[in-house]
């Protein structure tokens, strides 16, 4: 017995042994891990929703909806729970790429040229390029067509999406790649993630930043067949604020889109995972403003194109396991402008740019660091509307004050109550809008009298389209950046997809103000469509003195797609068709701005062609 219990003693003592041995050689790995972690600098992956509202997600209560991936990271990382967008598309891009409010930047608008982002403006991909990483965007830019607009003249290494805000082709579009148009297969989100998980791939050997700008929910109202099979018939129970306002068609397609986007997010999360990649590699998620149509927002007053907690309220969620406190919510108030500054310092990036910022870094609130944090006020404008939100309270629009933890609906307002807090406020605005609104107002002045205007009340942006650079030879002049002269007129009344018809009089023109960068010949080819029976019209393309002529020749008529829409497309919104390329020939363009003009001079037929866009490629 005694020889026995002597083995299990020494038995045991040899298991301690082992096991003490083990667990130092974890915790020194862990040392290890840690330590090269802190040498090496994480990746970026950044999502970013198109019209998805705050209350889309099943992180945030949605029972109508499953999104387990983009929810994991909110529980694998940090929700920033009062995170404060835009109420419109560009404006928010432009926000989270500068870390400064869209005005400043001369983004006043989504269309017609007005998203542009000013060439003085520095972004987010500019400092992460600078800092030696690979950058990518993958999805929907809305921040300017073309170059040194185009995102590969921002900080991109390259770039494959669609650059105007609205696009009305979700499956087999044609889209941008390095700056030249290709046919698709798919429906868009799938395609374009392809294209994210192929650039992680070949960057996993060093740093990379990469921008996935998906283009849904937004409309047109078009899902997958396999997801809007699992809610054409689903009862929705979670109704909007104002439920007699909800389109229930509408929310049901808007879920099976953010369920088509979700199973995305997790190919990119999966594809970190199978690289190793996951532990250093920061993923952001967010939207750029509230909800496309009315539906639950868990009581929020407001919905996309208003300045109302509902309009502007996102989801913000930040996981990165190797430094960021898993399950951590952040209750301080914060917004797209806090993007650049707080990536930037949780990389160790220089920023790019010395204007001064508005946004914050919030590394301190995500890695839950103890320090004095001072109330804020965030700022919110759109089409001449203003509001601002502190810790606990909104001044909306028109000037109303709301106590957001005790009235999150917005329903009593407390101006009269707390004068004090509401005319500090109102004072506060009225100094933000002053100092933002001077660009804006010059902008606006110089647009011209006479201005076909568009679905929103405005015209052409005034600032000329660059055309002619060598390092980017090929411009594309869409109709959304054209004017339409004489009885021309666009397809829809929302001018980002549209493309111009009723070309039938030798008064009718189109016309871009263009700014031609080199002095050279340009190849130039129309995308058209033309009834058979009207073909042989001679087109006339002119600037200044220099002139090119063709023949709109053979007819092209194809039919309007059928197999794009899951719902009726929304009024205003363009039914799209295939486009057949034009070789119109060779013009020389003098350096300097001129006014870019295409008229007929000849017209055998009814009727010229239909115009989707103008490609102007510099030649050597």
């Amino acid at each position: 017995m005694d020889i026995i219990l002597f083995a299990r003693i020494a038995n045991s003592i040899r298991f301690i042994h082992v096991l003490s041995v083990a667990v130092s050689i974890v915790f020194l790995a862990g040392i290890c891990i840690t330590e090269a972690y802190a040498n090496e600098r994480p990746n970026v992956v950044i999502f970013l929703a198109d019209d998805a509202g705050w209350g889309d997600y099943s992180h945030c209560g949605n029972t109508q909806v499953r999104t387990p991936n983009i929810d994991s990271i909110a529980e694998k990382g940090v929700k920033l729970d009062r995170f404060f967008v835009c109420p419109v598309c560009a404006p928010t891009r432009a926000e989270f790429l500068t870390g400064r409010y869209h005005m400043r930047g001369g983004v006043r608008g989504v269309s017609t040229g007005q998203e542009r982002l000013d060439l003085d403006e520095r972004t987010i991909a500019e400092a992460y390029k600078a800092a030696g990483y690979a950058t990518g965007a993958f999805g929907k830019w809305h921040n300017g067509s073309q170059w040194p607009y185009h995102p590969m003249a921002r900080g991109f290494d390259e770039y494959f999406g669609h650059s105007s805000g609205h696009w009305g082709e979700y499956f087999d579009a044609p889209l941008e790649e390095n700056g030249r148009m290709i046919r698709t297969k798919g429906y868009i989100v799938d395609v374009c993630t392809d294209r994210a998980i192929d650039f992680i791939d070949r960057n996993q050997s060093k740093p990379f930043l990469c921008y996935v700008p998906f283009t849904t929910p937004h409309s047109p109202w078009a899902a997958p067949e396999s997801n809007w099979k699992h809610f054409k018939e689903k009862p929705i129970t979670q109704r909007a604020t104002v439920p007699e306002q909800e389109n229930i068609d509408q929310t049901r397609c808007a879920l099976a889109m953010l369920e088509n986007q979700d199973a995305n997010v997790g190919r990119v999360l999966s594809k970190l995972e199978e690289l190793k990649l996951t532990d250093n590699t920061i993923v952001l998620y967010f939207s750029d403003n509230g909800p496309n149509s009315p539906r639950w927002t868990g009581g929020m007053k407001g919905r996309k194109g208003t300045t109302d907690e509902g309009g502007v309220r996102s989801v913000c969620f930040v996981r990165w396991p190797a430094k960021l406190p898993a399950g951590h919510t952040v209750t301080h108030i914060a917004g797209a402008i806090d993007l650049l500054p707080t990536l930037t310092s949780l990389c160790g990036v220089t920023r790019v740019g010395d204007k001064p910022l508005d946004g914050r870094d919030l590394s301190p609130l995500m890695l839950n660091q103890k320090s004095a944090w001072p109330d804020r006020m965030i700022f919110t404008a759109w089409a001449g509307k203003f509001s601002v939100r502190t810790q606990q309270y909104r001044l909306d629009d028109r000037g109303e004050l709301f106590d957001m933890i005790s009235d999150p609906g917005q329903t009593d307002p407390i101006s009269k109550t707390l004068p004090d807090v509401t005319n500090r406020l109102k004072r506060a605005v009225e100094a933000w809008r002053e100092e933002m609104t001077p660009k804006a107002r010059s902008l606006a002045e110089s647009d011209g009298k006479g201005k076909k205007k568009n679905a929103g009340g405005n015209a052409v942006d005034p600032r000329p389209i660059p055309v002619g650079y060598r390092e980017f030879p090929i411009t594309m002049l869409p109709a959304r950046d054209g004017e339409p002269l004489g009885e021309v007129n666009r397809s829809s009344g929302a001018p980002n997809c549209s493309y111009f018809v009723n070309w039938k009089r030798l008064d009718d023109s189109m016309l871009w103000l263009v700014d031609i960068h080199t002095t050279g010949r340009y190849e130039v080819v129309i995308d058209y469509t033309c009834p058979i029976a009207d073909a042989g019209s001679l087109v006339e393309l002119s600037s200044g003195s220099n002139r090119l002529t063709g023949r709109v020749s053979p007819g092209w008529d194809p039919p309007l797609y059928t197999n794009q829409d899951t719902l009726p497309r929304p009024v205003g919104e363009s039914q799209m068709k295939e486009f057949r390329p034009l070789k119109l020939g060779e013009i020389r363009l003098e350096k300097g701005e001129s006014k870019l003009i295409l008229r007929a001079t000849e017209i055998p037929g009814k009727s010229v062609m239909d115009v989707r866009r103008v490609t102007l490629t510099l030649l050597p």
